[in-house]
């Protein structure tokens, strides 16, 4: 419950890993992976421009889910990103933030972190 440590984690200009799942309405196809992965054109409405996306990293789980890790933070990014391409997203999780993740946490759960993560965290 310290602030200082998630307003770390959670800002975008300290660019952190987030990896997120990522169902859509529609079967994935290669050429959508390649071009989420080198960037995307999106319209930011918070500055009301066209930003183009950074690089990152996607890969098929199934004909309907992907997985991203974005390090960064724009208003709806992954939506808009999938929109540009006529996909719409159907699910989407938060699985990882920099060193933890949701594995072996119930939903609606939490647990204490330990020494070693909070180190890295706070880095």
């Amino acid at each position: 419950n310290d602030g200082s440590i998630v307003n770390k984690i959670l800002r975008a200009e300290n660019k952190h890993e987030k990896e997120y799942k990522v169902t859509v309405n529609k079967n994935i196809t290669q050429e959508l992976i390649n071009k989420m992965s080198n960037g995307v054109r999106i319209f930011n409405p918070v500055t009301n421009k066209y930003v183009t996306t950074n690089k990152c990293l996607v890969t098929k789980v199934n004909n309907r889910t992907f997985k991203i890790v974005l390090t960064q933070g724009l208003n709806r990014q992954i939506r808009r990103m999938c929109e540009v391409f006529g996909y719409s997203v159907e699910k989407l999780q938060r699985v990882r933030i920099m060193n933890l993740t949701l594995k072996g946490i119930p939903y609606g759960k939490w647990r204490v972190l330990s020494k070693s993560e909070v180190s890295e965290l706070i880095k």
